[in-house]
């Protein structure tokens, strides 16, 4: 009876450390995802910056990187990746310090409704997660730019969300389909 209740403490502990083994590797998988989302996002963001710096920081923003907010309906890495990458991207830029918080809070709270709103679609179009980043970068972004340039709340959460629209509903809508033809979600 001894060597039968030893193979199965063996047992369990050895199932035990298959399953840490598996936690490990997913969470080693999405680290590296979220850190490659977080490069990719940075570097196209300072790319822009260097070729078009008007529309990348200000009250009228086009971000081409904000695009990659649809990979929060993909994965829970994007959550990270592109909160990191927009931090990342508004220090390179050389943004005020109020700006690293308060840019990066809002994509971290776009990305976290994006990827909680992923199976709401409205005829198979993901509208209200697409709208996340208008809604969230335009109450903070626009509450900010409000503080340090004036021109009053209202009108600049306004022109905030245009901005963010405008790019996930085409580059992001864009980048979604594609991402979906490609079957990535299934992956």
């Amino acid at each position: 009876m001894g060597a039968l209740r030893s193979f199965f403490v063996y047992g369990r502990d050895c199932a035990h450390f298959l399953f840490f083994e598996v936690i490990m590797k997913k969470s080693a998988r999405i680290l590296t995802h979220a850190a490659i989302i977080a490069a990719v996002y940075a570097v196209m963001t300072h790319l822009q910056y260097i070729l078009l710096p008007q529309t990348v920081s200000g009250m009228i923003q086009f971000r081409a990187s904000e695009a990659l907010m649809v990979l929060a309906f993909f994965t829970p890495a994007a959550v990270p990746g592109l909160t990191v990458g927009c931090l990342l991207a508004n220090i390179i830029a050389g943004a005020t310090p109020l700006d690293f918080l308060v840019g990066s809070a809002a994509t971290l709270l776009a990305a976290e409704g994006m990827w909680l709103t992923r199976r709401v679609r409205i005829k198979k179009y993901p509208l209200p997660g697409l709208l996340m980043p208008a809604l969230f970068n335009g109450m903070l972004v626009g509450w900010e730019l409000a503080a340090y340039v004036g021109g009053g709340f209202w009108l600049n959460a306004l022109v905030v969300a245009i901005g963010e629209a405008a790019v996930l509903l085409t580059l992001g809508a864009g980048l979604f389909q594609f991402l979906k033809q490609r079957g990535i979600a299934a992956r």
